[in-house]
């Protein structure tokens, strides 16, 4: 019951929060980053409130908070460009674990920290409530343009499909002797994202064609429609 039904980002569940019309959750969620980004960076008892406000919709949608801890690691690079701010700002200098860092970067990136750490625990809350074709179905309520629901739609489609297609890519290149993460083979490592690139774009174009053959005319289908 952990895994979702539709994506790895969905925990399928019962709870008010599942149910709730995707286009309103949609709405909420836009609301609350906005609100997240508008706040003075200082203001860290609004955050916490912020925090607590969050907590307590993810408690009432039954998602475990583990469940949306591991899947927070995608924040890890945008992390470590905090950490670095601190290290070229300029401005007063204070002493942090016997280490001189700038005082206003050292704001800066603790309120970097704080907003993009909620708006991530907010993106993934709404992900593991609502079913990819339910999020579509929501920004199609909202007069989203639908060619940018298409490119969604196919984009939530076919990651997994470009992923695996990656996963084997890297199993054959260390079968061969060549470890991706050593700087060494990176000119190796980018001619095969290369060749993923251009297989996952001719691909694109297989499928396009298909599409049309059986009658696209570059809208979706209503999927409340479909049996």
């Amino acid at each position: 019951m952990g895994a979702g039904h539709g994506h790895r980002l969905h925990f399928h569940g019962h709870s008010p929060i599942h149910r709730a019309p995707a286009h309103l959750k949609l709405v909420g969620l836009v609301s609350f980053m906005l609100v997240v980004v508008a706040t003075p960076r200082q203001s860290y008892p609004v955050f916490a409130g912020y925090l607590v406000a969050l907590l307590v919709v993810i408690a009432v949608s039954r998602v475990p908070f583990g469940y949306l801890a591991k899947r927070m690691v995608i924040e890890v690079p945008f992390l470590l460009f905090a950490v670095l701010v601190p290290f070229v700002s300029h401005g007063p200098k204070v002493e942090v674990l016997g280490v001189q860092v700038s005082e206003t970067g050292l704001l800066a990136a603790l309120a970097l920290v704080i907003k993009g750490s909620l708006g991530v625990l907010a993106s993934l809350t709404l992900a593991a409530t609502t079913e990819p074709d339910e999020l579509l179905r929501g920004l199609q309520r909202l007069r989203m343009p639908g060619l940018i629901v298409a490119i969604m739609g196919f984009m939530v489609r076919y990651l997994d499909v470009v992923t695996g297609d990656l996963a084997r890519m890297t199993t054959a290149m260390r079968s061969r002797g060549c470890d991706p993460r050593s700087p060494r083979h990176w000119p190796t490592l980018a001619r095969s994202l290369g060749a993923l690139f251009i297989r996952s774009y001719e691909r694109g174009e297989r499928v396009h064609l298909a599409m049309l053959s059986r009658g696209y005319d570059g809208a979706l289908p209503d999927l409340r429609r479909t049996p």
